[in-house]
């Protein structure tokens, strides 16, 4: 997985502007729910073996910019080749709307699955492929 920082559109003699939300999701049957502000200017698909079976599509946002609002209880956690990833996922529907990590500076990140976002027309973002799978 990628890890990704906040970024925005940029243009040659203009301010850095990010398009820069605050966000709700969760799990499919309702039971995990969080809150998140990010960007959504892009999105990460990465091809590692657990996101590519799993079709994730992820922002990477900073912890401090994530709020879990329910459900801890009902939130297991899978680990698996280097065990530097939580791959976070409800007990009883199965879905995995985030998982936890660090960034390449130590710093804590989390990695929003964008497809458990409310209202987001996840077909309208833009995609950017990451190789996961080399790593």
């Amino acid at each position: 997985m990628a890890r990704r920082a906040f970024s925005g559109r940029h243009a040659p003699g203009r301010a850095i502007v990010a398009d820069v939300r605050v966000l709700t999701g969760g799990c499919h049957c309702g039971l995990v729910r969080f809150e998140t502000t990010l960007d959504l200017d892009s999105v990460i698909a990465c091809n590692c073996s657990i996101c590519s079976k799993k079709g994730l599509l992820l922002a990477f946002v900073p912890a401090e910019r994530f709020a879990l609002r329910a459900g801890e209880d009902q939130l297991a956690d899978y680990q698996f080749h280097k065990k530097a990833i939580h791959h976070r996922f409800c007990t009883d529907c199965g879905v995995e709307p985030f998982a936890t990590g660090t960034a390449p500076d130590g710093a804590p990140v989390v990695a929003v699955n964008v497809r458990c976002l409310d209202e987001i027309d996840v077909a309208a973002l833009p995609v950017r492929p990451f190789d996961g799978r080399s790593l």
